[in-house]
Protein backbone atom coordinates (compact mmCIF):
# COMPACT_ATOMS: atom_id res chain seq x y z
CA UNK A 1 0.00 0.00 0.00
CA UNK A 2 1.70 3.19 -1.20
CA UNK A 3 1.10 6.20 1.09
CA UNK A 4 -0.61 9.16 -0.52
CA UNK A 5 1.43 12.31 -0.99
CA UNK A 6 0.83 15.37 1.18
CA UNK A 7 -0.72 17.15 -1.81
CA UNK A 8 -3.18 14.25 -2.34
CA UNK A 9 -4.06 14.11 1.35
CA UNK A 10 -4.65 17.87 1.60
CA UNK A 11 -6.88 17.71 -1.49
CA UNK A 12 -8.95 15.00 0.22
CA UNK A 13 -9.13 17.10 3.39
CA UNK A 14 -10.70 19.93 1.38
CA UNK A 15 -13.16 17.70 -0.53
CA UNK A 16 -16.13 17.94 1.82
CA UNK A 17 -18.43 15.81 -0.37
CA UNK A 18 -16.08 12.86 -0.83
CA UNK A 19 -17.15 9.40 0.33
CA UNK A 20 -13.47 8.44 0.65
CA UNK A 21 -12.79 10.72 3.62
CA UNK A 22 -13.81 11.05 7.25
CA UNK A 23 -12.43 13.72 9.58
CA UNK A 24 -12.29 13.62 13.38
CA UNK A 25 -10.96 16.35 15.65
CA UNK A 26 -9.72 13.81 18.23
CA UNK A 27 -10.06 10.14 19.11
CA UNK A 28 -12.00 10.58 22.35
CA UNK A 29 -15.54 10.00 23.57
CA UNK A 30 -17.69 8.39 20.86
CA UNK A 31 -15.04 8.85 18.18
CA UNK A 32 -13.39 5.38 18.55
CA UNK A 33 -16.79 3.83 17.82
CA UNK A 34 -17.50 6.16 14.88
CA UNK A 35 -13.96 5.74 13.59
CA UNK A 36 -14.42 1.96 13.44
CA UNK A 37 -17.72 2.46 11.62
CA UNK A 38 -15.84 4.57 9.07
CA UNK A 39 -13.13 1.93 8.66
CA UNK A 40 -15.82 -0.71 8.12
CA UNK A 41 -17.52 1.46 5.49
CA UNK A 42 -14.24 2.11 3.66
CA UNK A 43 -13.56 -1.64 3.61
CA UNK A 44 -16.95 -2.30 2.03
CA UNK A 45 -16.38 0.34 -0.69
CA UNK A 46 -20.03 0.32 -1.78
CA UNK A 47 -19.45 2.88 -4.61
CA UNK A 48 -16.74 0.52 -5.95
CA UNK A 49 -14.04 3.18 -6.17
CA UNK A 50 -11.30 0.57 -5.68
CA UNK A 51 -9.38 3.30 -3.86
CA UNK A 52 -8.34 3.59 -0.20
CA UNK A 53 -10.51 5.49 2.24
CA UNK A 54 -8.86 7.94 4.62
CA UNK A 55 -9.70 8.61 8.26
CA UNK A 56 -8.04 11.82 9.52
CA UNK A 57 -7.58 12.35 13.26
CA UNK A 58 -6.74 15.95 14.08
CA UNK A 59 -8.94 17.59 11.42
CA UNK A 60 -12.12 19.63 11.78
CA UNK A 61 -15.19 18.96 9.65
CA UNK A 62 -14.14 21.72 7.23
CA UNK A 63 -10.70 20.17 6.72
CA UNK A 64 -8.72 22.60 8.87
CA UNK A 65 -6.38 21.31 11.61
CA UNK A 66 -7.77 20.85 15.12
CA UNK A 67 -4.22 20.73 16.53
CA UNK A 68 -4.89 17.54 18.49
CA UNK A 69 -1.57 16.13 19.85
CA UNK A 70 -0.62 13.06 17.79
CA UNK A 71 1.13 10.83 20.33
CA UNK A 72 2.63 7.37 19.99
CA UNK A 73 -0.14 6.09 22.26
CA UNK A 74 -2.77 7.49 19.89
CA UNK A 75 -1.08 5.85 16.90
CA UNK A 76 -0.99 2.50 18.73
CA UNK A 77 -4.67 2.85 19.63
CA UNK A 78 -5.55 3.50 16.00
CA UNK A 79 -3.46 0.53 14.85
CA UNK A 80 -5.38 -1.70 17.28
CA UNK A 81 -8.46 -1.27 15.07
CA UNK A 82 -6.80 -3.72 12.69
CA UNK A 83 -6.55 -6.65 15.10
CA UNK A 84 -8.94 -6.10 18.02
CA UNK A 85 -11.52 -8.31 16.32
CA UNK A 86 -14.35 -5.76 16.29
CA UNK A 87 -14.13 -5.31 12.51
CA UNK A 88 -14.51 -8.60 10.63
CA UNK A 89 -13.06 -9.78 8.32
CA UNK A 90 -9.92 -8.03 9.55
CA UNK A 91 -9.29 -4.74 7.71
CA UNK A 92 -6.15 -3.89 5.78
CA UNK A 93 -5.02 -0.48 7.00
CA UNK A 94 -1.97 1.61 7.83
CA UNK A 95 -1.53 4.32 10.45
CA UNK A 96 0.96 7.15 10.17
CA UNK A 97 1.68 10.62 11.53
CA UNK A 98 1.74 13.31 8.82
CA UNK A 99 2.18 17.09 8.77
CA UNK A 100 -0.69 18.54 6.73
CA UNK A 101 -1.65 22.21 6.48
CA UNK A 102 1.10 23.02 8.96
CA UNK A 103 -0.14 20.68 11.71
CA UNK A 104 0.32 17.07 12.76
CA UNK A 105 -2.48 14.65 11.94
CA UNK A 106 -2.94 10.91 12.23
CA UNK A 107 -3.81 9.37 8.87
CA UNK A 108 -5.52 5.96 8.75
CA UNK A 109 -5.48 4.57 5.20
CA UNK A 110 -8.02 1.76 4.66
CA UNK A 111 -7.98 -0.54 1.65
CA UNK A 112 -11.21 -1.90 0.10
CA UNK A 113 -11.84 -5.49 1.16
CA UNK A 114 -11.79 -8.43 -1.25
CA UNK A 115 -14.21 -10.17 1.12
CA UNK A 116 -17.23 -7.92 1.66
CA UNK A 117 -19.51 -7.50 3.44
CA UNK A 118 -17.35 -6.37 6.36
CA UNK A 119 -19.05 -5.91 9.75
CA UNK A 120 -18.32 -3.74 12.76
CA UNK A 121 -20.03 -4.82 15.98
CA UNK A 122 -22.45 -7.03 14.06
CA UNK A 123 -23.49 -4.31 11.57
CA UNK A 124 -22.52 -3.71 7.94
CA UNK A 125 -21.55 -0.05 7.48
CA UNK A 126 -21.36 1.72 4.10
CA UNK A 127 -20.80 5.25 2.82
CA UNK A 128 -22.91 7.15 0.30
CA UNK A 129 -21.38 10.55 -0.36
CA UNK A 130 -20.33 12.14 2.94
CA UNK A 131 -22.88 10.06 4.91
CA UNK A 132 -22.30 6.79 6.75
CA UNK A 133 -25.12 4.30 7.39
CA UNK A 134 -26.00 0.65 8.00
CA UNK A 135 -26.41 -1.25 4.73
CA UNK A 136 -29.94 -2.01 3.59
CA UNK A 137 -30.89 -5.27 1.90
CA UNK A 138 -30.09 -4.09 -1.63
CA UNK A 139 -26.73 -2.65 -0.58
CA UNK A 140 -25.89 -5.92 1.16
CA UNK A 141 -26.69 -7.83 -2.05
CA UNK A 142 -24.33 -5.54 -3.98
CA UNK A 143 -21.55 -6.24 -1.49
CA UNK A 144 -22.14 -9.99 -1.79
CA UNK A 145 -21.83 -9.76 -5.57
CA UNK A 146 -18.47 -7.97 -5.31
CA UNK A 147 -16.68 -11.08 -4.09
CA UNK A 148 -14.57 -12.82 -6.73
CA UNK A 149 -13.00 -16.26 -6.36
CA UNK A 150 -9.62 -15.25 -7.77
CA UNK A 151 -9.16 -12.67 -5.00
CA UNK A 152 -10.36 -14.90 -2.19
CA UNK A 153 -8.53 -16.98 0.41
CA UNK A 154 -9.14 -20.72 0.28
CA UNK A 155 -11.64 -20.62 3.14
CA UNK A 156 -14.11 -18.83 0.83
CA UNK A 157 -13.72 -21.18 -2.12
CA UNK A 158 -16.86 -23.05 -3.18
CA UNK A 159 -17.03 -26.81 -2.67
CA UNK A 160 -18.83 -27.99 -5.85
CA UNK A 161 -19.74 -31.42 -4.49
CA UNK A 162 -21.53 -29.97 -1.45
CA UNK A 163 -25.15 -28.82 -1.23
CA UNK A 164 -26.87 -26.30 0.97
CA UNK A 165 -28.53 -29.22 2.76
CA UNK A 166 -25.05 -30.20 4.01
CA UNK A 167 -25.17 -27.08 6.22
CA UNK A 168 -26.96 -27.08 9.57
CA UNK A 169 -29.78 -24.52 9.50
CA UNK A 170 -30.26 -25.07 13.25
CA UNK A 171 -26.67 -24.11 14.14
CA UNK A 172 -26.71 -21.19 11.70
CA UNK A 173 -29.93 -19.61 12.95
CA UNK A 174 -29.76 -20.48 16.65
CA UNK A 175 -26.03 -20.14 17.36
CA UNK A 176 -24.15 -18.32 14.61
CA UNK A 177 -26.49 -15.47 13.63
CA UNK A 178 -27.24 -14.28 17.21
CA UNK A 179 -23.49 -14.10 17.84
CA UNK A 180 -22.57 -12.51 14.50
CA UNK A 181 -25.18 -9.75 14.24
CA UNK A 182 -26.68 -7.21 16.60
CA UNK A 183 -30.17 -8.08 17.86
CA UNK A 184 -31.80 -5.04 16.23
CA UNK A 185 -30.34 -6.04 12.87
CA UNK A 186 -31.75 -9.55 13.21
CA UNK A 187 -35.17 -8.27 14.24
CA UNK A 188 -35.37 -6.09 11.12
CA UNK A 189 -34.12 -8.88 8.85
CA UNK A 190 -36.38 -9.75 5.91
CA UNK A 191 -33.70 -11.64 4.00
CA UNK A 192 -34.20 -15.18 2.81
CA UNK A 193 -32.24 -18.09 4.29
CA UNK A 194 -29.97 -18.15 1.21
CA UNK A 195 -29.38 -14.38 1.41
CA UNK A 196 -28.35 -14.68 5.06
CA UNK A 197 -26.01 -17.60 4.29
CA UNK A 198 -24.43 -15.62 1.46
CA UNK A 199 -24.02 -12.53 3.65
CA UNK A 200 -22.07 -14.66 6.15
CA UNK A 201 -20.08 -16.26 3.29
CA UNK A 202 -21.38 -19.73 4.05
CA UNK A 203 -22.52 -20.13 0.40
CA UNK A 204 -21.35 -18.48 -2.82
CA UNK A 205 -24.40 -16.23 -3.39
CA UNK A 206 -28.19 -16.23 -3.04
CA UNK A 207 -28.39 -17.46 -6.65
CA UNK A 208 -25.62 -20.05 -6.23
CA UNK A 209 -26.17 -21.94 -2.99
CA UNK A 210 -22.94 -23.96 -3.26
CA UNK A 211 -21.39 -24.08 0.24
CA UNK A 212 -17.98 -22.55 0.77
CA UNK A 213 -15.13 -24.13 2.71
CA UNK A 214 -16.02 -21.70 5.51
CA UNK A 215 -19.66 -22.77 5.49
CA UNK A 216 -18.79 -26.45 5.80
CA UNK A 217 -16.27 -25.85 8.58
CA UNK A 218 -18.49 -23.44 10.52
CA UNK A 219 -21.94 -25.02 10.26
CA UNK A 220 -21.46 -28.18 8.21
CA UNK A 221 -23.22 -31.36 9.31
CA UNK A 222 -20.18 -33.47 8.35
CA UNK A 223 -17.33 -31.26 7.09
CA UNK A 224 -14.88 -34.16 6.91
CA UNK A 225 -16.92 -35.68 4.04
CA UNK A 226 -15.60 -32.83 1.90
CA UNK A 227 -12.42 -31.78 3.78
CA UNK A 228 -10.96 -35.08 5.03
CA UNK A 229 -8.09 -33.50 6.95
CA UNK A 230 -10.23 -31.01 8.85
CA UNK A 231 -10.15 -32.82 12.19
CA UNK A 232 -7.99 -33.06 15.32
CA UNK A 233 -6.08 -36.22 16.19
CA UNK A 234 -5.45 -36.63 19.92
CA UNK A 235 -3.03 -39.14 21.47
CA UNK A 236 -2.19 -39.53 25.16
CA UNK A 237 1.11 -41.40 25.19
CA UNK A 238 2.38 -43.09 28.35
CA UNK A 239 6.03 -42.28 27.79
CA UNK A 240 8.35 -39.87 26.05
CA UNK A 241 8.42 -41.16 22.46
CA UNK A 242 5.77 -41.58 19.80
CA UNK A 243 6.42 -45.36 19.78
CA UNK A 244 5.45 -45.72 23.47
CA UNK A 245 2.08 -47.05 24.61
CA UNK A 246 -1.05 -45.04 23.81
CA UNK A 247 -3.49 -44.87 26.73
CA UNK A 248 -6.07 -42.57 25.13
CA UNK A 249 -6.78 -41.59 21.54
CA UNK A 250 -9.47 -39.84 19.53
CA UNK A 251 -10.06 -38.48 16.05
CA UNK A 252 -12.26 -35.46 16.74
CA UNK A 253 -14.28 -34.14 13.82
CA UNK A 254 -17.45 -32.16 13.22
CA UNK A 255 -17.85 -28.43 12.67
CA UNK A 256 -15.30 -26.08 14.21
CA UNK A 257 -17.18 -25.29 17.40
CA UNK A 258 -18.03 -28.90 18.27
CA UNK A 259 -14.53 -30.04 17.32
CA UNK A 260 -12.83 -27.47 19.55
CA UNK A 261 -15.19 -27.99 22.48
CA UNK A 262 -14.71 -31.76 22.44
CA UNK A 263 -10.94 -31.36 22.15
CA UNK A 264 -10.90 -28.95 25.10
CA UNK A 265 -12.82 -31.49 27.18
CA UNK A 266 -10.26 -34.13 26.28
CA UNK A 267 -7.34 -31.84 27.17
CA UNK A 268 -8.96 -30.80 30.44
CA UNK A 269 -9.47 -34.42 31.48
CA UNK A 270 -5.73 -35.12 31.16
CA UNK A 271 -4.54 -31.84 32.71
CA UNK A 272 -5.14 -33.05 36.26
CA UNK A 273 -4.67 -30.65 39.15
CA UNK A 274 -2.63 -31.95 42.10
CA UNK A 275 -2.97 -30.73 45.69
CA UNK A 276 0.22 -30.08 47.67
CA UNK A 277 -0.61 -30.26 51.41
CA UNK A 278 2.93 -30.69 52.78
CA UNK A 279 5.22 -27.91 51.50
CA UNK A 280 3.25 -24.93 52.84
CA UNK A 281 0.96 -24.08 55.79
CA UNK A 282 -2.03 -24.07 53.44
CA UNK A 283 -2.62 -26.46 50.58
CA UNK A 284 -1.67 -25.42 47.04
CA UNK A 285 -3.12 -26.66 43.78
CA UNK A 286 -0.70 -27.30 40.94
CA UNK A 287 -1.56 -27.91 37.28
CA UNK A 288 0.99 -29.45 34.87
CA UNK A 289 0.03 -27.00 32.12
CA UNK A 290 -1.96 -23.75 32.13
CA UNK A 291 -5.19 -24.55 30.34
CA UNK A 292 -5.27 -21.14 28.62
CA UNK A 293 -1.86 -21.73 27.03
CA UNK A 294 -2.92 -25.07 25.55
CA UNK A 295 -6.16 -23.51 24.29
CA UNK A 296 -4.39 -20.60 22.60
CA UNK A 297 -1.96 -22.85 20.76
CA UNK A 298 -4.81 -25.17 19.74
CA UNK A 299 -6.90 -22.28 18.40
CA UNK A 300 -3.88 -20.98 16.48
CA UNK A 301 -3.28 -24.43 14.98
CA UNK A 302 -6.88 -24.68 13.74
CA UNK A 303 -6.99 -21.08 12.51
CA UNK A 304 -3.65 -20.89 10.72
CA UNK A 305 -3.37 -24.42 9.31
CA UNK A 306 -3.72 -25.09 5.60
CA UNK A 307 -6.94 -26.81 4.59
CA UNK A 308 -5.99 -26.93 0.91
CA UNK A 309 -4.53 -30.01 -0.79
CA UNK A 310 -3.85 -31.95 2.40
CA UNK A 311 -5.52 -34.71 4.39
CA UNK A 312 -3.33 -34.08 7.45
CA UNK A 313 -5.17 -33.26 10.70
CA UNK A 314 -4.08 -30.98 13.50
CA UNK A 315 -2.24 -33.33 15.85
CA UNK A 316 -2.18 -33.07 19.64
CA UNK A 317 0.31 -35.50 21.20
CA UNK A 318 0.35 -35.56 25.02
CA UNK A 319 3.52 -37.18 26.40
CA UNK A 320 4.51 -37.61 30.04
CA UNK A 321 6.81 -34.59 29.90
CA UNK A 322 5.33 -32.38 27.18
CA UNK A 323 2.43 -31.61 24.84
CA UNK A 324 3.11 -31.26 21.13
CA UNK A 325 0.59 -29.49 18.89
CA UNK A 326 1.27 -29.82 15.16
CA UNK A 327 -0.41 -27.59 12.59
CA UNK A 328 -0.23 -28.59 8.89
CA UNK A 329 1.20 -25.87 6.66
CA UNK A 330 4.12 -23.56 7.29
CA UNK A 331 4.20 -19.79 7.79
CA UNK A 332 2.01 -17.64 5.57
CA UNK A 333 2.26 -14.16 4.06
CA UNK A 334 4.18 -11.70 6.22
CA UNK A 335 5.14 -14.47 8.65
CA UNK A 336 8.34 -16.31 7.74
CA UNK A 337 10.45 -19.02 9.33
CA UNK A 338 12.85 -16.29 10.48
CA UNK A 339 10.32 -13.92 12.10
CA UNK A 340 7.79 -16.48 13.38
CA UNK A 341 6.51 -15.68 16.87
CA UNK A 342 7.83 -12.13 17.03
CA UNK A 343 5.41 -9.58 18.52
CA UNK A 344 3.43 -7.71 15.90
CA UNK A 345 4.28 -10.10 13.04
CA UNK A 346 1.11 -11.84 11.89
CA UNK A 347 -0.86 -12.79 8.79
CA UNK A 348 -3.94 -14.87 8.08
CA UNK A 349 -4.19 -17.79 5.70
CA UNK A 350 -7.85 -18.25 6.71
CA UNK A 351 -9.18 -14.82 7.72
CA UNK A 352 -12.83 -15.86 7.57
CA UNK A 353 -12.25 -18.84 9.83
CA UNK A 354 -10.81 -16.26 12.21
CA UNK A 355 -14.10 -14.37 11.90
CA UNK A 356 -16.03 -17.52 12.86
CA UNK A 357 -13.77 -18.28 15.85
CA UNK A 358 -14.20 -14.69 17.04
CA UNK A 359 -17.97 -14.87 16.55
CA UNK A 360 -18.23 -18.08 18.58
CA UNK A 361 -16.05 -16.64 21.36
CA UNK A 362 -12.90 -18.73 20.95
CA UNK A 363 -10.82 -15.67 19.98
CA UNK A 364 -11.11 -12.29 21.70
CA UNK A 365 -8.42 -10.45 19.69
CA UNK A 366 -6.05 -11.41 16.92
CA UNK A 367 -2.28 -11.73 16.89
CA UNK A 368 -1.94 -12.37 20.63
CA UNK A 369 -2.25 -16.15 20.96
CA UNK A 370 1.46 -16.95 21.23
CA UNK A 371 2.10 -14.00 23.56
CA UNK A 372 -0.75 -15.13 25.81
CA UNK A 373 0.55 -18.71 25.86
CA UNK A 374 4.05 -17.52 26.81
CA UNK A 375 2.69 -15.37 29.62
CA UNK A 376 0.51 -18.15 31.04
CA UNK A 377 3.34 -20.71 30.87
CA UNK A 378 5.64 -18.37 32.79
CA UNK A 379 2.93 -17.62 35.35
CA UNK A 380 2.35 -21.33 35.95
CA UNK A 381 6.08 -22.04 36.32
CA UNK A 382 6.50 -23.91 33.01
CA UNK A 383 9.37 -23.44 30.56
CA UNK A 384 8.52 -21.14 27.65
CA UNK A 385 6.84 -22.67 24.57
CA UNK A 386 9.20 -23.97 21.91
CA UNK A 387 8.45 -23.81 18.18
CA UNK A 388 9.80 -25.83 15.29
CA UNK A 389 8.87 -24.15 12.01
CA UNK A 390 9.30 -25.34 8.43
CA UNK A 391 7.40 -24.97 5.17
CA UNK A 392 5.14 -27.98 5.77
CA UNK A 393 4.22 -27.71 9.46
CA UNK A 394 4.48 -25.70 12.67
CA UNK A 395 5.13 -27.66 15.86
CA UNK A 396 4.63 -26.12 19.30
CA UNK A 397 6.10 -27.93 22.32
CA UNK A 398 4.70 -27.12 25.75
CA UNK A 399 6.87 -28.63 28.47
CA UNK A 400 5.42 -29.88 31.74
CA UNK A 401 5.89 -27.86 34.90
CA UNK A 402 8.94 -29.18 36.79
Amino acid sequence: MQPLSSIELEALLDDLESDLVERKQSFKGETPKKGRQAVCAFCNDLPNHNKPGILFIGACDNGTPSYEPITDELLRTLADMKTDGNILPLPVLTVEKRVLKGAEMAVVTVMPSDMPPVKYDGRIWVRTGPCRSIANEQEERILNEKRRYKHLPFDLYPVPTARVTDLSKLIFENEYLPSAFASDVLEANNRSYEERLASCKMIVSPEDSTPTVLGLLAIGKSPQDFLPGAYIQFLRIDGFELADSVIDEANIGGALVDMLRRTEEKLHSHNRTALDILSAPTHRSETPYPQVAIQQILYNAVLHRTYESTNAPVRVYWFNDRVEIISPGGPYGNVTIENFGRPGITDYRNPDIGDVLKTFGFVQAFGRGIATARKEMERNGNPPPEFSVNQSAIVCILKRKP
